[in-house]
């Protein structure tokens, strides 16, 4: 489960991303001011990484998905993923990274589309104590198998779509999710769908390869 705290984060995420974004070659057209739309999270087994995938909508109305990881200390040899870094009141200075290039997301998302393992519950701070924190949207798989393993990344391709390359399954990540964006059609295996209360059809979120 992910355990959220009642704490201020400068800079933001969406000042973040609104900075990332146009670095990006697959995000064209106008950024503005972003806005969020949606987000699911993944467990890190360890407990060490927040992993937290964010919807955000730009000024033209593009969705785009962004997968990212929050770091207590920089990952090695992850300087071209780092999107930048924020300083959390309750946590302290975080790293965060896009977590196509973090080895932590790639287990978790083979999870989540191989065997539909689904989304991290969210415990919200309030009042000191920790409640459930209501989800933002409903993601699920066509998956119904085992999640193979995971124990190396071989490559990681920065496209929309995103492709990670590992020892044992090749995952695809869609970037953008806007107009056209339905059910993953080139997809040979399982596909994680998501839904959010203006998009009830769902729309593919990542899928596995060949």
């Amino acid at each position: 489960m992910a355990l959220i705290h009642r704490a201020t984060i400068q800079p933001t995420k969406l000042e973040l991303l609104t900075k990332w974004l146009p670095s990006r070659g697959w995000c064209t057209g106008p950024v503005g001011e972003l806005t969020k739309v949606a987000g699911y999270r993944f467990d890190d087994p360890a407990g060490e990484v927040g992993i937290e995938t964010l919807l955000v909508r730009t000024a033209d109305g593009t969705v785009f998905q962004v997968p990212l990881t929050y770091r207590a200390e920089p990952l090695a040899g992850g300087d071209e993923w780092l999107i930048g870094t924020a300083e959390h009141s309750v946590l302290g200075k975080r790293w965060v990274y896009d977590a196509l290039g973090d080895p932590v997301y790639p287990p978790a998302l083979a999870a989540a589309v191989l065997a539909n393992t689904g989304q991290a519950e969210e415990l919200r701070e309030v009042d000191g104590r920790f409640e459930v924190n209501p989800l933002t949207m409903d993601v699920a798989s066509t998956g119904r198998g085992d999640a193979p393993t995971v124990n190396a990344v071989l490559e990681v391709t920065d496209a929309d779509p995103a492709r990670i390359r590992t020892d044992t399954v090749e995952l695809v990540v869609r970037r953008r999710l806007g107009a056209g964006a339905g059910v993953e059609t080139e997809a040979t295996g399982a596909v994680l769908t998501g839904t959010w209360p203006d998009q009830t059809t769902p729309v593919s979120l990542a899928y596995s390869g060949s």
